[in-house]
């Protein structure tokens, strides 16, 4: 089934395009097919087109980085019949390949339609014009190669850090034209409303070029423009000025269309339309990258075309959903890893709104320059003309052919700017995985433009958004940095049908992303969206002398935070036991008139009960009323919710008695409990339904060798029994105490110190049995865990978690994990499988740890060390690293946890106080 699409049935002065395959993934066409190795090979069947053959079941799965048995044998065989309207005869006809992987040799009924394309992820075309029959059947015929008869193609594209496939991934279609036609434009459109465009024309006798340029609804925008052509001419320049234009950037989008006619005799031969922006893009060295005069902090990530069941044969519902999750993480731009894509994606970002860096492969190595020199032009052709794009990319990593360098400026109507990826080039310096602190006259202590096209490089749960904080803090405010892009989007992990459907991310190679191979949201995502938040809130205590102001500051580049909206929300948290029964409030907040860098206040007028809620949330939205993000200021102190969950009173006084070795305690409600004497370690819990596997605890995670326990003594203080240790003096744990209410209701006091000035983890720990915890409902940051230097993104709330063993990027993966850090802990209740187990927290910035996350197969820096034990309470947690970095080199909140208490006084050591009701309800 053939679509036409600006069809047969409008002006014959329009190209017309008539698809001989589908649009994309989500709409394929089959054709006959025939694969000469690996699975299903040696017989003809059919396939869809586009598509890529290993996921219809053909040939072999590779990485790029893996050697491979069928190198040069694995071949795909395509045939496919059509017929053509009569009309078309004597036209100007291309067959059009937007993606075949790789060499590509094209036959139209039985006739070569041109030399074997070599390249994977450009658009090619042949003039076929000659080779058709008209009104009647005809038989395309291509043979797909996976892997080139160019070493320098396979060098540069089939030898990556990332999947290879084989196929015609991508639309094949008809473009149709008069004989005398325009053939190419390419647009420059300034700032400063001058436009010029630059027209290849076909077969053109005496006439002229007339130009217009619309709105998107089609209102005319200003006057009409031409100019004269003459007989033989192949190349005219054309331009206007457009009376202060309606500028694109990422926060305001702006499109416009310039329809250009051609002219022969009077009449109207053939017209194009082109979609467009006004915008300038300057690289001024030893400054910055300016786009409409302002100068731009790129927050950007990188981004492979890919979906698990599809590879890169992709649609335009994916490409919009990427980039609107983009959006949403607060990224103004993407760099396009390691080659061009869809058109749809480039059309996402004009007009969504992202800076683009677009991409020629060469991953560590380079195409030669032959090869290249046509694949750099045919790049360029298809993608000169979005708005979006603003900076060329000669390569990856090495991948840089020099003597390609000069197309980009010859062929570039528009000059952008061209960098290396990883190299030094041209006044930007664009190295990968610097460290925070890097040499003197280097990265952002250098004098080129600092661009890392790649940084904090993702793996499994590392990376991305770990240490993000502390590097765009220093971004921000160093002016010679341009701000970079994270490695990367999303997790590449195919669907391998010859295993079942298991997800397969060739074990460390693939699961680099800020999201799953799904898309599914990481810890990091949320983390980037509020490190990456254009409108930066300080942070600040919320206390009873409150006045409602919070100040700010405008990181937009364009945008007046009078353009934005404000709202606030005030809740009361529901108990452990009980529903809080209380409906929040929330109002409207004046939006301020803050210009872009600037700082200003959000004034919040609350109402006069604003300090009987729990929480303040304050969410801010852009232009398009899409949020950016919602911030939560704590407003009840952990004791006030403490003391409204907790009885200390309501039974008779417990009752201990003594053995050898330990204390026995009973309280009037069943509650017993066994605590070590020699130790203070509580060892046993049981009440009248059973016992509980909660025990072993609390045990300094770091040095209780040398807590200097001496010992245990028993004393009652009206109706509460005090079970309390002593230390010699300022040694490492200088208070150790139990209280056990007439409730029920048992208290633990616990104070102590590092040892020395720094530690890899401060805190106690409790054994609790893994196998028999169902769940977690608590009162804290959430949902997802945090690392020492991934605190950002979470909200306070109540959570509800349910036990998982996932493994962040390694196969199917339940989001949010489980096990792990959790921060600013009020109140947890264990979920298992006998009874529940309450615990409150009375301290601030106090972590709970949930369990050890299982190691990935490779752990390289992010598998940080958890301590023994399964559940803890901490003052201080590990950080994470990234795939090439330990977390001490990604700035300061990746190193130890630093505490300084030279005197030893019991009041500055580290407090602990919690409550447990080990009652059962």
């Amino acid at each position: 089934m053939l679509l036409i699409i600006s069809g047969l049935t409008t002006r014959a002065q329009e190209t017309q395009k008539m698809y001989l395959s589908g649009t994309g993934s989500d709409h394929t066409v089959n054709w006959q097919f025939f694969c000469t190795e690996g699975r299903n090979s040696g017989k003809w069947t059919t396939i869809p087109v586009p598509s890529n053959w290993e996921f219809q079941g053909f040939g072999k799965y590779n990485y790029g980085l893996a050697k491979d048995s069928l190198r040069g044998k694995e071949k795909g065989l395509y045939k496919y019949e059509f017929t053509v309207p009569a009309a078309w005869q004597g036209k100007a006809i291309n067959i059009v390949f937007d993606g075949s992987m790789t060499d590509t040799e094209v036959k139209l009924n039985g006739k070569s339609a041109g030399p074997i394309h070599q390249g994977s992820f450009y658009r090619f075309k042949y003039e076929v014009g000659n080779l058709l029959n008209y009104g009647r059947s005809n038989l395309l015929e291509v043979t797909v190669s996976k892997h080139s008869a160019n070493a320098s193609v396979n060098a540069a594209e089939r030898k990556g850090d990332f999947w290879i496939f084989g196929g015609i991934f991508r639309p094949v279609f008809f473009e149709v034209s008069p004989q005398t036609h325009i053939n190419y434009y390419a647009i420059d459109a300034k700032a400063n409303g001058n436009l010029k465009a630059a027209l290849k024309l076909s077969s053109v006798k005496n006439g002229s070029i007339t130009g217009q340029v619309y709105s998107l609804n089609g209102q005319k925008v200003g006057p009409a423009f031409s100019v004269k052509v003459n007989s033989g001419d192949t190349l005219v320049n054309i331009g206007t000025h457009i009376v202060s234009p309606k500028l694109w950037t990422p926060e305001f989008p702006n499109l416009y269309n310039v329809v250009f006619t051609l002219n022969q005799n009077g009449k109207a031969v053939h017209t194009v339309k082109q979609r467009f922006g006004f915008r300038t893009v300057e690289l001024r060295e030893h400054d910055g990258i300016y786009v409409n005069n302002v100068k731009i902090k790129f927050k950007g990530v990188n981004r492979h075309s890919f979906w698990p069941t599809t590879g890169r044969a992709l649609n335009k519902e994916i490409s919009v959903g990427d980039v609107k999750m983009l959006k949403d993480m607060n990224m103004n731009a993407v760099r396009m890893s390691h080659y061009p894509p869809d058109d749809h994606f480039l059309d996402a970002c004009d007009s969504l709104g992202l800076f683009v860096l677009d991409e020629l492969t060469g991953w560590h190595q380079h195409y030669d320059t032959q090869v290249g020199s046509k694949l750099v032009k045919e790049l360029i052709e298809k993608d000169i003309n979005h708005p979006s794009i603003v900076v060329w990319d000669n390569g990856n990593e090495g991948g840089f052919n020099f003597d390609l360098d000069h197309w980009f400026d010859e062929l570039d109507i528009q000059k952008r700017p061209l960098i290396h990826p990883w190299g030094i080039f041209r006044g930007t310096n664009t190295q990968h995985y610097i460290n925070y602190d890097y040499g003197t006259g280097t990265a952002m202590h250098g004098h080129d433009i600092f661009f890392p096209t790649e940084f904090l490089h993702g793996l499994y749960d590392g990376g991305a958004g770990a240490g993000l904080d502390d590097f765009w803090d220093q971004m921000w405010h160093t002016p010679l940095s341009a701000g970079g892009f994270i490695w990367d989007f999303a997790d590449e992990a195919v669907v391998r049908s010859d295993k079942n459907g298991a997800l397969d991310t060739d074990l460390d190679h693939g699961p680099d992303g800020i999201v799953g191979p799904y898309h599914e949201k990481e810890g990091s995502y949320y983390t980037i969206k509020e490190v990456w938040s254009p409108v930066y809130l300080e942070p600040r205590e919320i206390t009873p002398a409150f006045n409602g102001k919070l100040r700010l500051e405008n990181r937009y580049f364009y945008t007046n935070l009078k353009q934005c909206s404000f709202s606030y929300k005030l809740a009361k948290f529901d108990g452990p036991y009980q529903k809080a029964g209380i409906a929040p409030k929330t109002g409207v907040i004046a939006s301020p008139d803050v210009a872009p860098g600037q700082y200003g206040n959000l004034q919040l007028q609350l109402p006069v009960d604003w300090n009987s809620f729990d929480v303040l949330y304050v969410t801010a939205y852009d232009v398009t009323k899409h949020e950016l993000y919602t911030w939560s200021f704590p407003v009840s102190s952990h004791d006030k919710i403490t003391s409204r969950v907790i009885s200390k009173t309501g039974g008779g006084k417990p009752v201990i008695e003594e053995t050898d070795s330990l204390y026995k305690v009973k309280t009037s409600n069943g509650i017993e409990l066994e605590i070590n004497r020699n130790s203070g370690i509580l060892t046993k819990v049981k009440n009248a339904k059973g016992k509980i596997p909660f025990n072993n605890g609390p045990i300094l995670i770091e040095g209780q060798d040398q807590a200097g326990f001496q010992k245990l003594t028993q004393h009652y203080e009206g109706n509460n029994l005090v079970i309390e240790a002593q230390f010699p003096s300022k040694k490492t744990e200088p208070m150790l105490k139990w209280v056990i209410y007439p409730s029920g209701w048992v208290q633990l006091d616990v104070r102590y110190w590092p040892i020395g000035e720094e530690a890899a983890l401060l805190g106690v720990n409790f054994s609790f049995s893994e196998k028999d915890i169902k769940g977690v409902t608590y009162l804290g940051d959430g949902p997802y865990r945090v690392w020492k230097n991934r605190m950002k993104g979470t909200s306070l709330g109540v959570w509800n978690k349910t036990y998982n063993n996932t493994i962040t990027g390694q196969g199917t993966v339940v989001y949010p994990e489980f096990k792990g850090y959790y921060s600013n802990l009020y109140w947890m209740r264990l979920e298992t499988t006998g009874q529940p187990i309450t615990i409150m927290c009375n301290n601030q910035d106090v972590f709970m740890r949930l369990f050890t996350p299982a190691n990935p197969a490779k752990t390289y820096n992010v598998a940080p060390a958890f301590p023994s034990g399964d559940i803890s309470f901490m003052h201080g947690i590990t950080p994470i690293g990234t795939k090439s970095q330990k977390p001490e080199y990604l700035g300061a909140s990746g190193q130890k946890n630093k505490y300084f208490n030279y005197d030893k006084n019991i009041e500055d050591a580290l407090p602990l106080t919690l409550y447990f009701d080990f009652s059962g309800k």
